[in-house]
């Protein structure tokens, strides 16, 4: 069994994990299907900043499927142990079964922007 964790706004990917509506994660079965759906509220103001990825770790969470963020993100994200792949977009749930078929990888793109403009900015991506 492994968890993935998605950044979401409503049911779609959210394309700033920092500044997402809520997390959605998924229990994932040895046959790569989704055996469970729940849903974590994210923390008050910037992911990034927050303890989000130690929570994440603690709920078993080993893959991240994001649509972007910044670098100092990621590091934190990765120093939990949680592989995260960019780039991620649309709703969850395919995003999901798209990843099980090993049609996702990471895109390799920061958000430039939040690292430059520090946690308040949004990016438009």
């Amino acid at each position: 069994m492994m968890k993935l964790a998605i950044p979401t706004r409503g049911n779609i990917v959210d394309g700033h994990f920092g500044h997402c509506e809520a997390y959605t994660i998924m229990t994932i079965d040895q046959d790569k299907k989704i055996e469970k759906i729940e849903i974590l509220p994210s923390p008050q103001g910037c992911g990034c900043k927050s303890n989000i990825a130690s929570v994440l770790k603690d709920l078993g969470v080993t893959v991240m499927l994001a649509g972007n963020m910044g670098n100092g993100a990621l590091n934190v994200l990765n120093n939990q142990g949680i592989q995260v792949f960019r780039g991620c977009q649309g709703d969850v749930k395919l995003v999901a079964q798209a990843y099980l078929a090993g049609e996702i990888g990471d895109s390799g793109i920061s958000c430039q922007q939040h690292e430059a403009h520090g946690e308040g900015h949004v990016c438009n991506h």
